[in-house]
């Protein structure tokens, strides 16, 4: 059987067309590929509960870098924390299986947003999940807007809707 991902790299992020010659659905556009490893796995010799929600998190800190919701690196960054997160398991995973994490703004308000994830292998959606993400200032209290150029990238790539 041949290797579907032997021409990606993985932990790096994937533009729409990579996502879809991999299985995953149109309307995913960035995602990030891997492996399942070792320390990832339960007693019962699957993919932990908990590794997915870690899979979602590694997706974010380049997707929020990619779209310009923050760098990381600089003190008037806005600091970013979630308010919700959510995962709803479908089927399991096992040890070397070749995945997909894929992320995307469904919809948006004045400071706050909401990203959608799948975990998908050849095409098959394992895991799902949610996550309320909201702005806030550097004092940690008060809400940051959203600039209107992440807002418009929100649109232009995800499709996602403000409300």
């Amino acid at each position: 059987m041949s290797d579907p991902f032997a021409n990606i790299q993985l932990v790096t992020p994937l533009d729409g067309a990579t996502l879809q010659s991999v299985g995953v659905p149109a309307g995913w556009n960035f995602g990030l590929a891997d492996r399942v490893r070792f320390h990832e796995l339960d007693a019962l010799n699957h993919v932990n509960n908990v590794a997915y929600l870690r899979w979602f998190e590694s997706l974010r800190i380049p997707y929020f870098q990619a779209y310009g919701i923050t760098t990381y690196a600089s003190e008037d960054d806005p600091q970013v924390v979630l308010a919700t997160n959510s995962a709803r398991y479908f089927k399991p995973m096992h040890l070397g299986e070749s995945y997909v994490i894929t992320g995307r703004t469904i919809s948006f308000r004045s400071s706050s947003f909401v990203m959608e994830y799948g975990c998908w292998v050849d095409g098959d959606l394992r895991c799902s999940g949610e996550s309320v993400i909201v702005c806030l200032e550097q004092d940690g209290k008060t809400k940051r807007p959203l600039s209107t150029a992440v807002a418009q990238t929100f649109i232009d790539r995800d499709g996602a809707t403000q409300g």
